[in-house]
């Protein structure tokens, strides 16, 4: 198992990417931390892992609430002993609203969760990384962090900051044994954007077809495999192809 004995906290993973990415730690051997504002559906979810002989728990966590983050990376620590993995996969979409369609309040949720999220994560998780002697951050950015026309302005303006602050934590971490690394994914069909995918035309996707979360789960795994410890400040699109147009 290319995971096992790592602890990993996956946020936003009561559904969507972040379920898949969960489950397939899990089942690559890794004790996953379930990280979601949905206690519900986060407990399900680390109950599904169990059930199907992984390791998990959930823990609460607000991702646009520093204490909430600390809480979660003290509270990791303190079940595993240790913290290897950040999946920050934890997002909000606005469903393509330009400037003059965001009010004030939405568009600091939505970059207070894609992109302050990921910032307050690194700034909890970093010094226990950096103690052990090394770690690896999984950042869940969008083909909207590459080219504008794949979200509204806060998403885009959000992605484009994640995608930049991967390369200032590979430039200020990698030579304390930080990995980091960025997914862009193009449109992946899950329930955060069900009902919008459906008055999407694939047409301007080569592969003419939508994402499954499956396959942005395992391109994660494998970031956070040995596989691919040389791999470090890569922004990896998969969006079937999107992005060369």
């Amino acid at each position: 198992m290319r995971l096992e004995n790592k602890v990993a906290i996956v946020t936003g993973s009561a559904s969507g990417m972040g379920l898949e990415e969960a489950k397939a730690f899990a089942r690559e051997g890794a004790k996953v931390v379930i990280a979601d504002l949905n206690a519900e559906a986060g407990k399900q979810v680390a109950e599904e892992i169990k059930a199907e002989g992984g390791e998990a728990t959930f823990i609460n966590v607000n991702m646009t609430d520093s204490a909430s983050i600390n809480a979660l990376v003290e509270e990791t620590v303190k079940t595993y002993g240790k913290l290897d993995v950040v999946v920050n996969n934890a997002g909000i979409f606005d469903k393509y609203a330009n400037i003059l369609d965001t009010d004030e309040a939405q568009w600091d949720l939505i970059v207070g969760v894609n992109l302050k999220g990921i910032y307050l994560m690194a700034k909890a998780a970093l010094p226990v990384m950096i103690e052990q002697g090394g770690g690896i951050f999984v950042n869940i950015a969008s083909v909207a962090g590459i080219v504008a026309a794949k979200g509204g302005a806060a998403y885009t303006a959000s992605k484009h900051g994640v995608i930049g602050l991967t390369k200032h934590m590979v430039s200020e971490f990698a030579k304390q044994g930080i990995r980091t690394n960025a997914i862009a994914p193009g449109t992946i069909v899950t329930p955060l954007i069900k009902d919008v995918v459906q008055n999407i035309p694939t047409d301007p996707v080569p592969m003419k077809r939508f994402g499954q979360p499956s396959e942005v789960s395992e391109l994660a795994v494998f970031l956070a495999s040995d596989e691919a410890q040389f791999m470090n400040g890569a922004i990896i699109p998969i969006d079937g192809g999107f992005t060369l147009q």
